[in-house]
């Protein structure tokens, strides 16, 4: 496990997916981010194992940045709501967020999709990841839980 703040993890995928090894950030400076000491693996009886080592820290311009190394991992799993047989995603609400950079930072995509449709029939402008970046597609169907995870309610009033 490794502690990374949350937009640095996007930019972290994103630079993988780019073929960026590595990029400078203000974020972690200060912290044991940047100092090392930070728990990776744990003993057998509840002590530190191993920690993290030390960040390179630049400062450009009178500001502090940490170094922080691309990922790219050799599997990602996405979910999107429609693909073409190309790969061509489209993503529905927030899992426009972090999808595209996900799938951009493996070696092998495998998108599970809820609808396949053929080449083309998703207009380009509606793609928000191009399918250079998928290697393998399933149609799972749209999901349904049967679980509500929202719950509408006003001032006064409870509809649970």
């Amino acid at each position: 496990v490794e502690l990374t703040p949350q937009g640095t993890l996007a930019e972290r995928m994103r630079s993988g997916g780019a073929g960026i090894p590595a990029f400078y950030t203000p974020a972690g400076v200060g912290t044991m981010v940047a100092e090392g000491g930070l728990p990776l693996r744990y003993d057998g009886d509840g002590g530190v194992a191993v920690a993290s080592e030390p960040k390179e820290v630049r400062e450009f311009d009178g500001t502090p940045y940490v170094l922080e190394r691309a990922i790219v991992t050799d599997f990602a799993l996405v979910h999107a709501h429609r693909a073409d047989t190309a790969g061509n995603l489209q993503f529905r609400g927030t899992a426009r967020n972090f999808n595209p950079d996900v799938a951009m930072a493996g070696r092998i995509t495998i998108v599970q999709a809820e609808e396949i449709v053929a080449a083309g029939e998703i207009d380009p402008a509606d793609v928000h990841l191009p399918g250079i970046f998928v290697q393998r597609l399933v149609e799972v169907g749209r999901q349904e839980t049967g679980v509500e995870i929202e719950k509408l309610s006003s001032r006064g009033e409870d509809r649970s």
